[in-house]
């Protein structure tokens, strides 16, 4: 117990010794580089161009999914797709097959995009 008091008061002494020696001068330095540090950070922050959404109305705009069918797939192409993945929205109208299920659009020759999850892993009806 005697130690733990000893040890105590050295480092009560050692913290007494630094600070009245070099302990002042220590912190004024510290606090004035902090606060250059912090002015130079908010003149940075003010400079930034401000962050703004001015293009992203026709993204939240909710597409209408056609009623043709389950799956579709493009005259010229290989691969069906649910009607919102992005490959079946890059499809002209005029090119679109539609069928009513996985199923069907293997009978008709076409395998599953890649690129649309889900696809090929449900059960075939």
């Amino acid at each position: 117990m005697q130690n733990i008091q000893e040890v105590r008061l050295r480092i009560k002494n050692f913290a007494e010794d630094a600070v009245s020696e070099w302990g002042l001068i220590a912190i004024v330095l510290l606090l004035g580089l902090a606060s250059f540090g912090l002015g130079r950070l908010s003149a940075i922050e003010e400079t930034r161009p401000a962050v703004s959404i001015a293009e992203a109305s026709h993204l939240s705009e909710q597409r209408p999914i056609s009623i043709g069918g389950l799956i579709v797939a493009s005259r010229k192409g290989s691969a069906y797709h649910y009607p919102w993945c992005s490959g079946a929205q890059t499809m002209a109208e005029q090119n679109k097959i539609w069928f009513a299920s996985e199923k069907d659009a293997r009978a008709a020759g076409y395998s599953p995009a890649k690129n649309c999850k889900g696809l090929g892993t449900a059960s075939s009806e």
